[in-house]
């Protein structure tokens, strides 16, 4: 199982940080710190996200790692 952290700016809808972690422990250490470390920014949202791999986030969290052209090709 892969842990990964995301932060993800949704006013210029994109990655800005994906961080792999193999413990989940470590991943959500991370993520308070990373919290912290972007406080009053409400535009950018951190998450950590939990997957047997990264091309099964890529299946269920497209939005995070793929742009508005990439993501509407696979809508079409």
């Amino acid at each position: 199982m892969t842990n990964v952290l995301v932060v993800y700016d949704r006013s210029a809808g994109r990655l800005l940080r994906e961080e792999q972690y193999d413990r989940r422990q470590d991943a959500l250490r991370a993520r308070f710190a990373t919290e912290r470390e972007f406080k009053g920014r409400s535009n950018v949202e951190v998450v950590v996200l939990g997957a047997k791999n990264r091309n099964d986030l890529l299946k269920t969290h497209a939005r995070y790692f793929l742009g508005l052209d990439e993501l509407a090709a696979r809508m079409a």
